[in-house]
């Protein structure tokens, strides 16, 4: 019961430091990370995802650096393109339609939001900068299994994993703050 316990304790530990990070103001502009967005980060196309409402408690812009800072300590920690995971991460959700009317108007034989999405977020990450075939392939593959093709890259697996978990914290987040208040 003991051992139970404090697992239980260590892991809410780790769930608050990360929810901290997520949900933090932290200026990065200071950090590293800040240099290889730093063209981009406050542009107006990514502006517009600041007013759109994202997994419950988060911007979709909010989302998008979580997923971005994340991903690009990963690849820098592992020796991969931190500076392609930084920015893809910024640019995987550059879309501004609003999912769940999109999922409720679907008509059949149309895209579902998980391929529909990150097919509009790197045709509007190309027209914003030049991307790579690596940034290409993290941001058309960060759905992946939902995407048809496999990713390409190491990088591309990590953004997958990165948005899926910064999703489920972003998720949670209302819901542990709820139940510990």
């Amino acid at each position: 019961m003991c051992v139970v316990a404090y697992s239980t304790i260590t892991l809410i530990r780790q769930v608050f430091h990360m929810l901290k990070a997520i949900g933090s103001k932290k200026e990065l502009s200071s950090d590293s990370y800040y240099s290889h967005v730093s063209d981009i980060i406050n542009s107006s196309e990514l502006d517009k995802l600041k007013e759109i409402t994202h997994h419950i408690s988060t911007t979709r812009f909010q989302h998008c650096l979580n997923v971005s800072y994340y991903t690009y300590l990963i690849c820098k920690k592992l020796h991969l393109d931190a500076r392609a995971a930084a920015r893809a991460g910024l640019l995987h959700d550059l879309f501004y339609y609003d999912r769940k009317k999109y999922n409720k108007s679907k008509i059949r034989g149309q895209l579902s939001h998980s391929s529909m999405h990150s097919r509009l977020a790197v045709e509007n990450a190309a027209d914003l900068t030049d991307i790579s075939d690596l940034e290409r392939d993290m941001i058309e593959n960060h759905m992946w299994p939902m995407t048809r093709s496999f990713p390409k890259y190491k990088e591309s697996y990590i953004i997958t994993l990165t948005d899926k978990y910064c999703a489920v914290l972003e998720f949670c987040i209302p819901r542990i703050k709820t139940v510990l208040s």
